[in-house]
């Protein structure tokens, strides 16, 4: 008998993959489409890509999928869920998409609380674009934007999303995972399945931070660019749980 360890999620298209080689995108789409089979969500999903490396992830996702204007995914995604709320709705975005342009509106949303998951991908780096310098830019981290590298008082601090969020009274579910090993991978699956169960038991905002490898534009290997994961991007911005209300709201929803 053969056992099947692996397959191709039903989530995804039979395409082959646009993104550099090394880039996390690839592997957050699979971990998205195999939550998508597992919660039997597929025939209910939409998604909203943002304007960067993952504005073509319609090509990719076998779901139903809408374009946003750059930075506008998170507030697109909260109507499309007023006007369907039986959907699930979920904005899949990168740092320079959430964190600048579109840091108003991705704020307001959580602030609402409204009922979506939004996948946000932290590279450090405008990806699509060049490699120019993003909120997430690390101090005297070197970028095309920032040659001599991101300066304090010029530039500011990095963005830490996931702290910000977390303290709004709207958000329910906040964590920040990566992608550079198979373990920390399948963190990232779990916490990815905990943000869409949130929605589907109707408990509000959720938001999983992905920190995933860019190398074309951090000018590394592969190989090399996981290991800046761990050893450097991780420093800055640490893995964990920055808030987590689900049980407190699936009790207060029982005793309503």
């Amino acid at each position: 008998m053969v056992k099947i360890v692996s397959k191709k999620p039903n989530s995804l298209k039979e395409k082959i993959f646009h993104y550099c080689p090394g880039c996390g995108h690839s592997i957050v789409h699979r971990l998205v489409a195999e939550v998508f089979d597992e919660l039997d969500i597929r025939g209910i999903a939409i998604g909203v890509p943002p304007a960067g490396c993952a504005v073509l992830a319609y090509n990719y996702f076998d779901i139903d999928m809408v374009e946003a204007p750059h930075g506008r995914a998170t507030a697109m995604a909260a109507a499309i869920k007023r006007v369907l709320p039986d959907r699930m709705v979920f904005s899949y975005q990168g740092d320079g998409d959430l964190a600048a342009i579109g840091i108003a509106e991705s704020l307001h949303a959580a602030n609402r609380g409204d009922n979506i998951t939004v996948i946000f991908i932290n590279n450090a780096v405008y990806g699509m674009t060049g490699g120019q310098m993003a909120p997430t830019t690390l101090l005297n981290q070197r970028t095309t934007t920032s040659p001599a590298g991101r300066h304090k008082t010029l530039d500011g601090y990095p963005l830490k999303v996931s702290e910000i969020f977390s303290q709004l009274q709207g958000t329910t579910y906040i964590e920040r995972c990566a992608v550079s090993s198979p373990a920390t991978v399948n963190k990232t699956k779990k916490a990815i399945k905990k943000a869409f169960q949130c929605q589907k038991d109707g408990l509000g905002f959720s938001l999983v931070e992905i920190l995933s490898a860019c190398p074309t534009n951090w000018k590394m290997n592969s190989i090399d660019s996981v290991q800046w994961i761990d050893d450097v991007l991780c420093k800055e911005y640490p893995p964990g749980v920055f808030k987590d209300e689900t049980a407190a709201r699936k009790l207060a929803e029982a005793s309503s």
